[in-house]
């Protein structure tokens, strides 16, 4: 018979003896996707909620845009960076500390016009939001989203849902893929009537209609005429407002009871 060990190292460092939630192998193991799913809602939404963020305006565009660089680069940048700062002032964003904040800007964290959304919102005194996301090629938060609302997700779908779920208002600048992704999620919502009435604006008009075919789409039957009304186009921070309001954007003004928390996926 073998003898008495003389410690209980061996069972103290074996991966079976870890507490579950403390098991980082297990935690990221393929069989708990499911459960990190759900952390990755949870932690979220306790700190949206905890914050008293009703709404929030989303604004895309192209990681690659620079405040100085080449063509509308700087353009693109600079609207984007007053429509951050205007509708930070005018959407509900500021309130008294417990308030309930609406509109609140909210991009996916990153360089290019989301930086300058959340830098307009900053320099307006409003917190802003930014859902960053794990790339191959490290993806790092911008320096203007409020430290406590710069969020890290490894699914793009968990990160799609929180970018869609509180969606007031939807602000799409000139962008590439994940631009589009996003533009055709919420456009796939709503023509689907899976998302209650949110207003989209599509900054620059020249270049989305040379970048997407939409009058293609309806003369191959893939669409209807009236699809093209699920959106607007814009060419300024102040036109984007402007064409908010027209369809409906809820407003400072307005009560608790116009907002949808949990608008159904």
């Amino acid at each position: 018979m073998d003898e008495h060990p003389k410690t209980n190292s061996a069972q103290m460092a074996s991966p079976t003896y870890r507490l579950a939630a403390l098991d980082q192998d297990f935690l990221l193991g393929e069989s708990t996707r499911g459960i990190r799913f759900m952390l990755e809602y949870e932690k979220t939404e306790q700190a949206l909620k905890a914050a008293h963020i009703a709404s929030t305006i989303v604004v895309f565009g192209s990681a690659r845009v620079r405040e100085d660089g080449p063509g509308k680069q700087s353009l693109w940048y600079g609207e984007a960076r007053k429509f951050g700062h205007l509708a930070s002032q005018r959407g509900g964003a500021l309130c008294e500390e417990g308030g309930t904040r609406r509109n609140v800007i909210a991009t996916g964290g990153g360089p290019g016009v989301m930086e300058a959304a959340n830098r307009g919102a900053r320099e307006a005194g409003a917190p802003s939001i930014g859902f960053n996301i794990r790339l191959p090629h490290e993806q790092e938060p911008n320096t203007y989203q409020s430290p406590e609302f710069a969020f890290n997700f490894h699914y793009f779908a968990m990160r799609k849902m929180h970018l869609a779920m509180r969606a007031n208002a939807l602000v799409v600048f000139p962008g590439g893929f994940g631009t589009l992704d996003e533009l055709f999620e919420l456009l796939t919502l709503r023509q689907t009537r899976k998302a209650s009435h949110v207003p989209i604006v599509l900054i620059d008009e020249g270049y989305w209609r040379e970048v997407v075919g939409f009058e293609k789409l309806i003369e191959y039957g893939m669409i209807d005429r009236a699809d093209l009304t699920l959106f607007r186009y814009a060419d300024n921070a102040e036109g984007a407002w402007d064409a908010l309001l027209e369809q409906g954007l809820s407003d400072a003004s307005e009560s608790d009871e116009d907002e949808d928390l949990a608008r159904d996926m």
